[in-house]
């Protein structure tokens, strides 16, 4: 399993932006092709990494089969992050979404087996489960997905239980915490920088809907582990958080309002439809070994901190 050449589909997004440089310092892994369109992530965010060392960069679409199949020749193993994301925009998308999150993921799949690629690691999600009725959902429970976001990544799953080699789904929590390709349509950073900035935080509905919480840090060194260390990745889907890291989204604005410390407000728009709901549960995870390290706190105060200083700026 050592000196593996590993693609990366939507290598310069958010989590690619951790990933990339997770990989290079892995000594399973020789070289790093990153495949990106660069419609919504960008070079900068690559600036973690060495692109200078066994690093290749192709630009191309996961709906264009042919761009795909070239960019995965000679590669042992493929991270499929490439995705429509915003759950909640994906109503107003809803072509787009699927075009890309499940033709887009049929072309990587069918690109894989011609090929012979041994290994496929697919970026799905909890959003999956919608609005969960019980707590502590698992992999055993039925999706309910309430957006094309959801609904194309439990199509794209599967596609991937048809793909002849190891082949493995994490479905994500939410993400959240600094990384060069930071996303802020996500509740956690949305609510660190509205903090920081003198803004009240907003919270949807009466705030009591469930959502797990994972570093984006962790989730890259998961997609890392389930790639490098398949045999120890047996089953199809995996849950991937912590069980101590549920947190309904009114505590989410609670920590953010004791962490960055700045007296800011909480305003409750109960009108509003508040969204997925879901309490998972991460046992099946926790067999391969793998946890997370970062706790929702410490990363909301890693984020304070790098707003305003220089580790932040030195990103932007």
């Amino acid at each position: 399993m050592s000196d593996r050449t590993v693609l990366v589909t939507g290598g310069c997004g958010y989590i690619g932006s951790a990933l990339v440089p997770e990989l290079q310092r892995a000594e399973e892994t020789d070289n790093v092709v990153v495949f990106d369109s660069l419609a919504g992530g960008s070079p900068a965010n690559l600036m973690d990494a060495d692109v200078g060392n066994g690093f290749e960069f192709r630009q191309g679409d996961v709906r264009n089969y042919g761009e795909v199949e070239s960019a995965m020749r000679g590669v042992d193993a493929v991270i499929h992050l490439a995705a429509v994301t915003g759950a909640a925009s994906t109503h107003d998308r809803r072509e787009e979404t699927f075009a890309v999150n499940l033709d887009g993921t049929r072309n990587v799949l069918n690109a894989a087996e011609k090929l012979g690629v041994e290994t496929v690691t697919f970026a799905s999600s909890c959003n999956n489960y919608g609005r969960a009725p019980h707590e502590n959902v698992d992999e055993t429970t039925d999706p309910r997905p309430i957006n094309p976001y959801a609904e194309s990544k439990l199509a794209a799953e599967e596609l991937l239980a048809e793909f002849d080699g190891d082949a493995t789904a994490l479905r994500l929590s939410t993400n959240y915490g600094h990384a060069p390709g930071i996303r802020f349509n996500l509740v956690v950073n949305t609510f660190v920088f509205r903090a920081l900035t003198g803004r009240p935080l907003t919270v949807y509905g009466d705030g009591s809907n469930w959502r797990p919480f994972i570093h984006v840090s962790d989730a890259a060194r998961a997609f890392a582990r389930a790639t490098l260390e398949p045999d120890s990745w047996p089953e199809l889907v995996y849950n991937v958080g912590a069980n101590s890291e549920n947190y309904r989204i009114s505590d989410i604005a609670e920590i953010v309002h004791d962490e960055v410390g700045t007296g800011v407000d909480i305003t409750y728009l109960e009108d509003e439809h508040p969204g997925p709901s879901y309490h998972v549960n991460f046992d099946r995870v926790e067999e391969t070994g793998y946890e997370p390290e970062y706790t929702l706190r410490e990363g909301v105060r890693e984020l304070a901190t790098a707003f305003t200083n220089d580790a932040f700026t030195a990103h932007t």
